[in-house]
């Protein structure tokens, strides 16, 4: 299916396709522990915040003119009415946990920051560390865990703007404005797929406000950012847009707007400002060999943020089109084989029984090449533009079927609700104390070209512990415990039987194109 989870290479498309070659070479270079969400502050208090003295020296690089700054605008002289007009509209955002109401996520949390092994370190969610690790949070039961984060006001009546993983699991929001004042938020909803929060404060109609920009940033433009880096509100530094369309693995439709103007932990949600005091982004994550900003930082683009932020407004969630098929992108050799002129659009691998595109006549080995006479550029761009569009809007697909081209006309479904694994095909209901493993599943022999032999990944959890292990989309589990699976009721069966005998994790026989290999899964 496509929608908000974007594509898979193999079984159920709910999550982009890695393997085209651009993708790749990212992957390789953002490294693990490389890539962090800035999330809340990295000092937690338990009930309260310590203060300790703070020497620290600031200093201020010279800019180097354009070489040819005869011939564009010229480069301003400072910010300063710039910050002065956009700052009041920024919020510092803290939030408390209960400890023990969200123990699960907790847990999670604290095995990302301890897991040198994880690949989940390279977005580590900062802010939700247990002093003295997991024996510490043992021993402090019934405590609150504190954080923090940024955001900004979009309306005079109260609604800002922050990450979701800033709020999530928040049992309390308050923010803090430039001024001092404290305010009382309550969360309107959430998008984990964009990583976006609508949270909103209510008692007055007259809070300071900024506005998304209409524009696309360009590589090279200024930009200036504001937030709460390591709780010190109120920052704010500069630099320039230098890149734009990142996938950096967060979420099914990344396309991040990357900045040189330092931020860091704490300046999650915050706003990322033009120079006509618009938002062109939602600071988010940064690169970062060291957990501090070494001046690549990765923003939500506003033209996203504001789409999401109208729903979230309007419903409290979001909903996306959905035109059910699993895809890959079109390699050159793919394109090769296809007789096709370039290694452009996103090729059908099965559609799903059932789906918009399956009643359309959308078959295995289409390649779909355009929407609504817009050229698509590979899986994650035809993800990113089905999921724009609402459930039942009218679409016009171009696509080359045995080498022929043709246009297919169709009404996009909803995005049906996840449905993750836990060994859990999204069909029958979760039996209570079954471990999680966060995985999307379904019968090998259901998915093309997966054989006839075990269970096809078709969805991964960022945060569960599977993908912890490396485990990925398209990957075969063959057995679960030693025992030998082939349905979704299977693996969940071995998964209790493996946690009723006590056992802290269970063995995995996984299969890809390269290997097969055990991987040791915890039972969350």
């Amino acid at each position: 299916m496509l929608g908000a989870r974007g594509f898979t290479q193999h079984g159920e498309l709910d999550m982009i396709d890695r393997d085209n070659s651009d993708t790749t070479k990212t992957r390789r270079i953002l490294k693990p522990r490389r890539l962090a969400l800035l999330g809340t502050v990295a000092a937690l208090g338990v009930a309260a915040l310590v203060a300790s003295p703070v020497s620290t020296s600031f200093g201020v690089s010279p800019l180097i003119s354009p070489a040819h700054a005869t011939e564009t605008a010229a480069t301003p002289s400072g910010f300063a009415d710039l910050v002065s007009k956009v700052k009041p509209a920024v919020i510092s955002v803290r939030v408390k946990i209960d400890q023990d109401n969200d123990k699960n996520a907790m847990l999670q949390q604290n095995r990302m920051d301890q897991d040198e092994d994880s690949p989940l370190d390279q977005f580590r969610q900062f802010g939700f560390r247990f002093p003295g690790g997991m024996n510490g949070m043992q021993r402090q039961r019934h405590q609150v865990i504190t954080g923090e984060g940024s955001g900004f006001f979009i309306s005079a009546d109260g609604y800002a703007v922050t990450n979701n993983h800033v709020v999530d699991h928040a049992e309390s929001v308050q923010v803090t404005m430039d001024d001092g004042t404290i305010y009382t938020a309550k969360v309107v909803g959430t998008d984990p797929k964009t990583d976006l929060a609508l949270i909103k404060v209510d008692g007055k109609k007259d809070f300071p406000f900024v506005k998304f920009s209409d524009q696309k940033p360009r590589i090279g433009d200024w930009v200036v950012a504001v937030g709460n880096p390591f709780g010190l509100g109120g920052t704010v530094t500069a630099g320039i847009v230098s890149a734009s369309g990142r996938d950096i693995g967060n979420g099914p439709y990344d396309d991040f707007i990357q900045i040189d103007a330092p931020i860091n932990k704490g300046n999650s949600g915050g706003p990322a400002f033009d120079t006509n005091g618009n938002v062109i982004g939602v600071n988010t994550a940064i690169y970062s060999p060291s957990g501090g900003s070494v001046g690549i930082g990765f923003d939500i683009p506003a033209s996203t943020a504001k789409l999401v932020v109208a729903q979230l407004k309007d419903k409290g969630a979001v909903t996306r089109g959905w035109l059910g098929v699993q895809v890959q992108p079109v390699t050159a050799e793919i394109a090769d084989s296809l007789g096709l002129k370039a290694a452009r659009g996103a090729i059908v691998d099965n559609p799903q029984d059932g789906s918009p595109a399956a009643k359309a006549g959308i078959e295995a080995g289409d390649v779909i090449t355009a929407v609504n006479g817009t050229a698509i550029k590979d899986s994650r761009d035809l993800a990113r533009t089905i999921a724009g569009l609402a459930p039942g809007t009218s679409v016009k697909l171009d696509v080359v079927h045995k080498g022929d081209s043709k246009t297919v006309t169709l009404a996009l479904g909803e995005l049906p609700n996840e449905h993750q694994a836990n060994a859990d095909d999204g069909k029958t209901e979760q039996t209570p104390g079954t471990p999680r493993l966060g995985l999307g599943l379904a019968p090998a022999g259901e998915v093309q070209g997966a054989g006839q032999k075990g269970v096809v990944v078709t969805e991964v959890d960022p945060q569960g512990p599977a993908a912890q292990r490396g485990i990925q989309t398209g990957d075969v589990i063959l057995n679960v415990g030693g025992k030998a699976v082939s349905n979704v009721g299977e693996v969940r069966s071995e998964l209790a039987q493996a946690k009723s005998s006590g056992k802290n994790s269970v063995l995995l026989q996984v299969k890809n194109a390269e290997a097969t290999r055990f991987v040791a899964v915890p039972l969350a």
